[in-house]
């Protein structure tokens, strides 16, 4: 269980990846404006707007990384750490409307506007500083997630996609997509240079917009699949199972239901056949000493415990 339990540990480093990502999001959105009012290149003012929306998304994400982390209540019996997916999702809707929309709308309109003077060595120097800083970004949130996805034996981007935290999911698939984006941008320009047809430009916007509104999408999804209760995954099962089948007064386990309600937080739901042969009026004292008991285990935000019926299958580690 040690893995999962320090994946509340691991949710600090999501800040420093969203203020890094921030503040290269905001130097990078400020030179792109600047270059694509110099340089009047469709693309580059599609990557602004990709820029200034992904500055935008850090403070939802940043938002996202306090609200999440407040502890439960009265009212919130299993704390609040689904306020992540939706302060996450606002941020994905961000991306989609402002980032994708404008982009490809912009793109469509200089399809066919008349060709403008263009300083191409200007953006060139903004498109490779920008991909400095947003790389300097997207560094860092491989540099967490591979952290993570080591110690689960899994692979970086099949970690950071599909687990529990949808802040560091959110930094690297923008950060992923703002240096795919310069790219396009930059055979966009270099296109447009060359053959002196401003609709390559124009085509750049679009294919960044496009690029955007499948990201937004994707991080929609997933977002929306915690918010309605993502199961986890079986190594985790198993290793919830092992920590379960270590408490003293557990003898065996006929049904378990883990689900995440926040990054590295989970709901569990089991029967379990307790040791001995406690009367009724015990068995309900002893049930709620064994979920005290396993809610110690630092990913486990609550638990809930029912005696297993007789002929209950008891199940093992490794099936599913």
């Amino acid at each position: 269980m040690s893995d999962d339990a320090s994946e509340k540990k691991d949710n600090g480093g999501s800040m420093l990846t969203v203020i890094i990502a921030f503040c290269a999001n905001l130097a990078v959105a400020i030179a792109k404006t600047v270059a694509a009012v110099l340089t009047g290149s469709a693309s580059l003012v599609a990557e602004s707007a990709h820029s200034w929306a992904d500055t935008g998304n850090q403070i939802f994400l940043l938002i996202a990384e306090r609200r999440g982390k407040k502890p439960a209540d009265a009212k919130h019996p299993t704390g609040h750490g689904r306020e992540a997916y939706v302060w996450s999702m606002f941020a994905a809707f961000g991306l989609f409307s402002v980032g994708s929309a404008v982009s490809i709308w912009h793109g469509i309109s200089s399809l066919f506007a008349e060709e403008a003077e263009s300083s191409y060595l200007v953006g060139y120097i903004v498109l490779g500083v920008s991909f400095l800083f947003e790389g300097t970004s997207f560094i860092q949130s491989v540099r967490q997630g591979r952290a993570r996805a080591d110690k689960l034996d899994q692979n970086t981007v099949e970690y950071v996609m599909n687990g529990p935290n949808p802040t560091l999911r959110a930094v690297f698939a923008e950060d992923a997509s703002a240096l795919i984006g310069i790219v396009i941008a930059f055979v966009a320009m270099l296109t447009h240079q060359l053959t002196g047809i401003a609709a390559f430009d124009a085509i750049g916007s679009i294919l960044v917009g496009i690029l955007l509104g499948i990201v937004a999408i994707v991080l929609i999804d997933r977002n929306r699949r915690f918010l309605v209760g993502e199961t986890v995954t079986p190594e985790i099962r198993d290793d919830l199972l092992t920590a379960m089948l270590g408490v003293p007064s557990i003898d065996s386990v006929s049904y378990l239901h883990i689900e995440y309600v926040g990054p590295g937080s989970v709901y569990l739901v089991a029967a379990v056949d307790l040791t001995g042969d406690d009367r009724e009026s015990q068995l309900a004292d002893r049930l709620r000493r064994t979920e005290v008991e396993i809610e110690k285990l630092e990913a486990v935000q609550e638990v809930v415990l029912t005696p297993s019926a007789q002929g209950q299958e008891k199940l093992e580690i490794g099936k599913q």
